[in-house]
């Protein structure tokens, strides 16, 4: 008898609990339209995945809900998502003495909305470029897909990249401006593209100060204070 008890799930409770994760997931993959198709195409491009993989992923992710506000009209203007290392329970129905569950690092697709977990991989983003309603029509004309990595913990490496290496050269190559006739010899937009490749100068500068910074680890000091009375104690302790 160690004291240590395991709390574990009764076979009816955990059958009932599947079956309702199991009914959510149907109910969620009949949803599955041309529209959503193609945001899984594009994800399973990106990351490397199988359509199949990333359509599980999603439908089992309980932030499904905003694919939806995303395709609604004035919805959501950004649908992001997440490819990284990812604390997975070992078992839904076992917890440990203290209450914890079993847990290990695995990679993990899921939705998010970029303020609650840390980035520590693979970001990609979808972005909309109009107000109208998103349909299997037009899903590929308003809405953008992109990425940036960050798996080596630098999130500013990964910014940078992607702009220099992507953003920057696709803006330099545009050839319809909008509105704007002269295209790229408008000098608003040469401005703009200089602000560009300025923050990106300045985001390297940035990163390169940050690498190069001098860690400061924490010191014990209460061996050289817990016994000062005298000056001489002053001037040992420093």
């Amino acid at each position: 008898t160690t004291g240590k008890k395991s709390i574990v799930l009764s076979s009816e409770t955990r059958k009932e609990l599947a079956k309702q994760a199991k009914a959510t997931k149907e109910e969620r993959r009949a949803q599955i339209d041309e529209r959503h198709k193609y945001l899984i195409s594009r994800l399973a491009d990106g990351i490397g995945l199988s359509e199949q993989q990333v359509e599980e992923a999603i439908i089992s992710d309980e932030k499904f809900q905003l694919i939806e506000q995303f395709f609604t009209p004035s919805g959501l203007k950004k649908l992001l998502f997440f490819y990284q290392d990812a604390l997975q329970q070992k078992s839904e129905a076992s917890l440990r003495s203290d209450g914890s569950k079993n847990s290990l690092l695995q990679k993990k697709l899921f939705i998010t909305m970029g303020s609650t977990e840390d980035f520590t991989g693979i970001c990609t983003f979808f972005l909309r470029t109009s107000d109208k309603l998103i349909t299997a029509s037009n899903v590929s004309q308003e809405v953008d897909f992109g990425m940036f990595n960050c798996i080596n913990g630098n999130i500013l490496q990964g910014l940078e990249f992607f702009l220099s290496q992507i953003m920057i050269p696709a803006l330099k190559s545009q050839q319809n401006w909008g509105a704007v006739k002269e295209g790229l010899k408008n000098s608003q937009i040469q401005d703009f593209l200089y602000s560009v490749d300025k923050f990106v100068s300045t985001l390297s500068s940035s990163r390169q100060n940050i690498e190069d910074k001098i860690q400061l680890t924490e010191v014990d000091i209460d061996v050289y204070i817990s016994n000062l009375q005298n000056p001489s104690d002053y001037i040992t302790a420093g």
